[in-house]
């Protein structure tokens, strides 16, 4: 049997920049993926968003690692040449009575080592953003937008570069065994001594055979595109909602707006599109944008957040397991690795590549 010092399970975003990190710190590592390209499944439909660390608990794991991510992807981007663009984003009060919610956003942004915030009156909404409502809002300079892709193509770059290997089209069956734990793919089985389970939406199923091990939730967002010339220059956000940060405007590089996502919880994975929710989001983005034209809005794509507990839970943490969580040596699961998991990456690898070298 093929011995590995370090397996990790699943190439995007997250797992291929545990992997390069792992690589270039000396660790043999090699990456299972069983799709035929990397970041094919939450890596691929996100808003690709460089998030500020604005709406998290206070000392929370998604706070620290989000502000502590977004300084290093911007680092990452200007050395290897990584599409970004630092645009900036409006969080809005469409109406009075959410003025006090998008405050406490500034407040608790400052808390958590944010210190860029600025607090923008209507006046001054119309002046960034002439088409945008609201009676007040937050604005983030450091917010940005990434070429997703082409930031997971450097990362799997640095991992080769540094002797590592990816593997596509590998299957793994299940696990087994602890210390080494053996991995068993359609083809071989593998031992490892340690095992990094980064499988995105599959990884309660990877962790399911250590302690505390939570059962998979899912909730699924839906995306769609605006035809035709952008009435914004900015992210422009509404207020959160429970499970995700309202149906908001984003842009990508080349300028196309989309709205989304929401959020509708469903028991399974299924990436299908559901246009009964288009009355809705009509309704939603008319909160901040009264102009919007309904008939420019097209149906473009879904993305599923891997959730650790029921929408009535409230907010959960991202989970990062290792033997003083679950008592097994030699596996690390990170769980619950939902947005801001992009602009975390590098900072989450930082932490997973202590806890090996531990």
């Amino acid at each position: 049997m093929d011995k590995v010092e370090c397996v990790v399970l699943g190439a995007g975003v997250v797992g291929l920049a545990v992997a390069s990190r792992l690589a270039m710190a000396g660790i043999e590592v090699l990456v299972l993926e069983q799709h035929n390209a990397i970041g094919t499944q939450i890596s691929s439909r996100n808003s690709e968003v460089i998030h500020a660390g604005i709406y998290y608990p206070v000392g929370s794991t998604k706070a620290q690692l989000c502000v502590r991510g977004k300084a290093l992807l911007y680092e990452h981007c200007d050395a290897f040449g990584v599409p970004y663009r630092r645009c900036g984003k409006l969080i809005v009060a469409s109406h009075a009575d959410q003025l006090d919610v998008v405050r406490g956003y500034l407040r608790k942004g400052a808390r958590n080592q944010v210190h860029d915030l600025t607090w923008l009156s209507a006046a001054q909404i119309k002046v960034i953003e002439p088409e945008v409502r609201g009676v007040g809002a937050l604005w983030s300079p450091s917010t940005g937008i990434i070429d997703s892709h082409a930031y997971m193509v450097s990362l799997q770059g640095q991992l080769e570069a540094a002797g590592g290997c990816l593997s596509l089209r590998t299957k793994v069956e299940h696990v087994s065994g602890y210390d080494p734990t053996i991995i068993h793919t359609e083809a071989l089985s593998l031992q490892a001594r340690w095992l990094i389970n980064c499988a995105g939406l599959s990884a309660s199923q990877f962790a399911a055979d250590t302690a505390g091990c939570p059962r998979p939730y899912y909730a699924k967002g839906h995306y769609y595109a605006y035809s035709g010339q952008s009435p914004f220059r900015h992210l422009v956000y509404p207020l959160a909602e429970p499970g995700g940060l309202g149906i908001h405007a984003t842009l990508d590089l080349a300028g196309q707006l989309k709205f989304g996502p929401d959020v509708c919880w469903i028991d399974q994975v299924d990436y299908g599109f559901d246009e009964s929710v288009f009355n809705d989001f009509v309704a939603a983005v008319m909160a901040y944008y009264p102009r919007l034209d309904p008939a420019r809005l097209h149906p473009s794509y879904t993305g599923i957040r891997p959730k650790i507990a029921p929408r009535e839970a409230g907010f959960q943490d991202f989970r990062i397991d290792g033997p003083a969580q679950h008592g097994v040596k030699g596996r690390l699961n990170l769980l619950g690795i939902e947005s801001p998991g992009l602009t975390a990456s590098l900072a989450i690898a930082e932490e997973v590549v202590s806890l090996v070298k531990a």
